[in-house]
């Protein structure tokens, strides 16, 4: 436990670098915030380093389950230490709120609780999106390629931390290396959609805020109408580009860099579910809409869809329209398909579309042997086989993730909530997706919840972020067990 901390209190000491950007912010609009994230960054200093001090004759090199532990922690202490300049900036917010936006920063789900985003303080703006930056390819990884000196487990914490196949992807020989490689195409990807989103006509903030959200598939926007904001088509169609290349397995996107190929996308197939998937159902939710008579013509009908349900499908959350209001087919089924959609390895959150087909492969294997019972039928995907530990891990991750559904949206049907309201939030929370329906959807934020209803969706945004079984095992007899 103490290794633990001591590690924690060197990477909340680390953590306090992320105020470098709300810092410049601020000083270029000079909207008087700057000695605020001077005071955050000082309390995140003095916090770690009391924690490792306190802790320093304790250090030693990490176990395996050492990494759940501190992953965990970590998230929890770095959201409540990003929860400072949010207090400070706006005294109405209380600590439940300011939490829960700074835990919806850096797990990237994008749910807010605050209102008046146009007119707030530039920094203030522009630290909500520091936090879906670092958030998005996890700030552990982040201290696992520049702290080797700590001599922790570094793979354990990456595989703690890091969501997926990716886990077992070892795209260099050594994990900083690797930290590091996945870091720098992170960094060319968001430089990418910045670029773009200057060129099709934001300035460069928007262009800054929302390139740091589109890549980390967050959702928060400077803007209270979202995209709806810039009402440009041109806008939309880079930013459904790059919630796609997101969506994908950012090991895949180092190969083919590293390659100078885009082979490895072919092979890829998760990427390649994941757009016939889309494509499938922007033109199905486009046709249904369409015959609903929602909007006048099939061309503005195609766009709407094809951006909201992109856009929710890859758990980022951005809006254009109120989807809501459509007729409730529509929706719930943008609302699910943020269950499976994302490849593993990538920012975004769910349920993940290698665990999808791993699922389908094994349901059509039982039905085989209900027939072929004799019969030895491994379950393949793209001709390898998947042992059968991974396909009980899979089976066992998706028992968590809908029981888990199941138990937090009866919590909040507890505290008063209406079943739409409740459903979707749990939904939207454990997949990082960020607006749900009903008194939580697009048109709306989390402003409306109760402290208890507050507390428990920053617990499901944790839980989403860091896929459930890292949080829970903690909760386990076993893990404290010598």
């Amino acid at each position: 436990m103490f290794a633990v901390l001591n590690v924690l209190g060197s990477m909340l000491m680390l953590f306090s670098v992320t105020y470098l950007l709300p810092i410049v912010t601020s000083l270029i609009y000079a909207d008087g915030m700057l000695i605020d994230y001077v005071y955050a960054a000082a309390i995140s200093v003095a916090v770690g380093g009391l924690l490792f001090g306190l802790t320093r004759r304790h250090k030693r090199e990490l176990r395996s389950r050492d990494g759940f532990l501190l992953v965990t922690l970590a998230w929890v202490f770095m959201s409540a230490i990003a929860a400072v300049p949010l207090m400070i900036a706006l005294p109405g917010l209380s600590l439940t709120d300011a939490f829960f936006e700074s835990m919806s920063g850096l797990s990237t789900t994008g749910a807010t609780v605050l209102t008046g985003l146009d007119s707030m303080a530039p920094s203030l703006n522009m630290w909500r999106a520091t936090l879906h930056w670092f958030g998005g390819m996890g700030i552990i990884v982040l201290a696992v390629a520049i702290l080797p000196l700590l001599g922790v487990g570094g793979m354990q914490l990456y595989k703690a931390e890091t969501p997926g196949a990716v886990k077992n992807e070892k795209l260099t020989p050594r994990i900083t290396q690797t930290a590091k490689a996945l870091w720098v195409v992170y960094l060319l990807i968001t430089l990418a959609c910045i670029g773009a989103l200057r060129l099709a006509g934001m300035d460069w903030f928007d262009a800054v805020f929302h390139g740091f959200s589109t890549v980390a598939l967050g959702g928060f926007s400077s803007h209270d109408a979202s995209i709806a904001h810039f009402d440009s088509l041109v806008v939309e169609l880079v930013i459904i580009a790059f919630m796609l290349l997101a969506a994908m397995n950012f090991s895949r996107h180092f190969i083919a860099w590293q390659q100078k190929s885009l082979r490895t996308y072919l092979r890829d197939v998760e990427a390649g579910a994941m757009l016939q998937l889309l494509a499938a159902g922007t033109i199905g939710v486009t046709i249904y809409v369409w015959l609903q008579d929602v909007y006048p013509d099939f061309p503005i009908t195609l766009r709407h869809v094809a951006f909201n349900l992109i856009s929710v499908s890859t758990t980022t959350g951005f809006s254009t329209q109120d989807y809501a209001a459509w007729p409730v087919f529509a929706p719930m089924v943008i609302v699910m398909l943020s269950c499976y959609t994302c490849n593993t390895g990538s920012t975004g959150g769910g349920i993940k579309m290698f665990r999808s087909l791993v699922l389908l492969r094994q349901a059509a294997r039982e039905l085989f042997l209900l027939v072929h019972p004799q019969a030895v039928t491994p379950v393949k995907i793209r001709n390898q086989v998947v042992a059968n530990r991974v396909v009980f891990a899979v089976l066992a991750f998706v028992v968590l993730y809908f029981g888990t559904v199941v138990t937090l949206t009866f919590m909040l049907l507890a505290s008063g909530m209406d079943f739409v309201s409740a459903f979707t939030a749990m939904i939207a929370m454990l997949n990082n997706m960020g607006p749900g329906l009903g008194t939580v959807g697009p048109s709306s934020n989390y402003q409306g919840l109760t402290d208890f209803q507050t507390w428990v969706c920053s617990l499901a945004m944790l839980l989403g972020r860091l896929e459930i079984f890292s949080v829970l095992v903690v909760l386990t007899p076993t893990f404290w067990r010598k």
